[in-house]
């Protein structure tokens, strides 16, 4: 899918103007940044987060003068997200496998402990099914209740309560080791 930067998008929009083009070029400057990181914590490709954000955004941008209620467009558009990560994974060219990872190649500055933290609860978190994951990141990253991923998702709130649990297991089994040391410690030392 074709690249189509901010900038870009703010030049398309202002050429063939419709009624409620401000608003939706007002939406997407405000909330394009936070749906790729969205994205992204689904797929794990920064490349594949910038498709899926376009994706989202054009289907959204065709059905803008549908909408009748905007206040509940985040929830509209990580639906939207969801169902085409989904439907991406189920593409032929996407069941090629990467190479492993190189670990001289993909070795992290020490002093930057954040960002191997990160690094590290990303890998984990592409190790579990994508179901559960999507769940994990509508919880934990989207900041969700579970009734609200249970709207997106179109299942009931107890599914969503055993794939949080169940999801949780999978990331606990696959950091393993790791997780203890991903834990915060108090001013004070304690943990």
């Amino acid at each position: 899918m074709l690249y189509v930067s901010n900038a870009m998008m703010m030049r398309i929009l202002r050429r063939g103007r419709r009624p409620h083009d401000d608003e939706f070029v007002a939406y997407y400057a405000a909330r394009a940044g936070h749906l790729r990181n969205t994205a992204f914590l689904l797929c794990g490709d920064w490349h594949l987060a910038e498709d899926l954000t376009q994706t989202v955004f054009t289907k959204l941008y065709r059905a803008w003068g549908r909408i009748d209620r905007h206040d509940v467009l985040d929830q509209y558009a990580r639906r939207v997200l969801l169902r085409a990560f989904l439907d991406e994974r189920r593409r032929p060219w996407r069941r090629e496998r990467p190479t492993p990872d190189d670990e001289v190649l993909d070795a992290s500055v020490p002093d930057q402990r954040g960002v191997e933290d990160r690094q590290v609860l990303k890998r984990a978190l592409l190790r579990i099914p994508k179901g559960r994951r999507a769940v994990l990141v509508l919880r934990f990253w989207a900041d969700l209740s579970v009734e609200q991923v249970a709207d997106v998702l179109g299942c009931s709130t107890g599914t969503v309560k055993s794939q949080t649990a169940r999801g949780l297991d999978n990331l606990r089994e696959v950091l393993g080791d790791t997780l203890e040391d991903l834990r915060p410690t108090s001013p004070g030392g304690l943990q």
